[in-house]
């Protein structure tokens, strides 16, 4: 959020990307974070910017659980863990376990005059997740509500009134058609379509599995390459399928840079430090691209490697 960068840029090409333009600008004066100066409220919403904090999406509390059959409530039966991980004990009768990253539900006033109108979704983080992805990928299992959760702050930023119609589906209304599904599967990286849905998860393009079950969610939640298991028709594009929650190293928190036309290029990470065209380095070094893609290496994509925007649609 405080990494600026410019470049010498031709034709329609970005000549900057502003630190405030890639993720959520939180309010915190004493650490050097301010509120968006572009956008006085979120997209699609009324969240007002100059109120966001961590504690508008997180509720400080921890107040919000889920019960043994699934139901999610601010009060009631004592919450005897987190229900964040693939390791974290199961609700039964007696006891309840937080929800996902202690996210607020129904009820929760994230800023005056914005009430959430829907739970934390279901999904199950693997217990070891804050790492880089150079062997193997964080597989976050996140099974359904996280698009519906979003809209809490951004509701109506795929209505047809809003002027942005053409938004990407996601939610409920993103369920993968079977060619998507099998594009997913089959897209390895540019020009190599011969994966397999054994092998097919990328991190960098997650998708919700369509399940509120947690067993399935915590058998599929890992960080040691144990399941790799592509989409499937129950599978929909989510929110978090391109964009992270909290901030990326790209504009508008996407989980790869949408505005250059290679990841990849000439079989390294671009960078202002390797003789990559301005264009595609983008001002950034080679290690700040690579920390960016997860710590993944540059070979486990083509030579030179489009948008991953190809991982669904299969257009490069």
């Amino acid at each position: 959020m405080k990494k600026n960068y410019r470049w010498s840029g031709e034709g329609r090409d970005k000549e900057a990307s502003q630190g405030e333009r890639h993720g959520h600008n939180i309010v915190a004066a004493d650490y050097g974070y301010s509120a968006d100066t572009r956008l006085s409220i979120a997209p699609g919403g009324n969240f007002p910017s100059n109120s966001l904090s961590c504690i508008s999406c997180h509720d400080p509390h921890g107040n919000y659980r889920r019960s043994v059959d699934g139901t999610i409530s601010n009060a009631g039966k004592p919450i005897i863990a987190s229900g964040s991980y693939n390791d974290s004990p199961d609700p039964d009768g007696l006891s309840t376990v937080s929800v996902y990253r202690m996210l607020a539900g129904k009820g929760y006033q994230g800023a005056p005059g914005v009430e959430f109108t829907a739970d934390p979704p279901a999904a199950v983080a693997p217990s070891a997740y804050n790492r880089e992805e150079s062997s193997t990928d964080t597989r976050v299992a996140y099974g359904s509500g996280v698009s519906e959760w979003c809209s809490n702050c951004h509701g109506s930023i795929h209505d047809a009134g809003t002027g942005r119609a053409t938004q990407h589906p996601s939610g409920k209304q993103g369920k993968l058609s079977a060619e998507v599904t099998y594009n997913y599967n089959a897209y390895i990286s540019s020009g190599n379509l011969n994966g397999s849905s054994a092998t097919a998860y990328n991190s960098l393009a997650p998708f919700e599995m369509g399940t509120d079950e947690y067993s399935v969610l915590k058998a599929t939640a890992n960080s040691n390459g144990s399941n790799k298991s592509g989409a499937t028709m129950d599978s929909n594009v989510m929110c978090l399928s391109c964009h992270r929650a909290h901030a990326s190293g790209w504009d508008s928190s996407m989980r790869w840079n949408v505005n250059t036309t290679f990841i990849v290029y000439d079989g390294r990470y671009p960078g202002t430090d390797n003789g990559a065209p301005a264009a595609i380095a983008q001002g950034r070094t080679s290690a700040e691209v690579k920390m960016a893609m997860y710590g993944k290496k540059a070979s486990d994509f083509a030579v030179y490697q489009r948008s991953l925007c190809n991982k669904c649609h299969a257009k490069d």
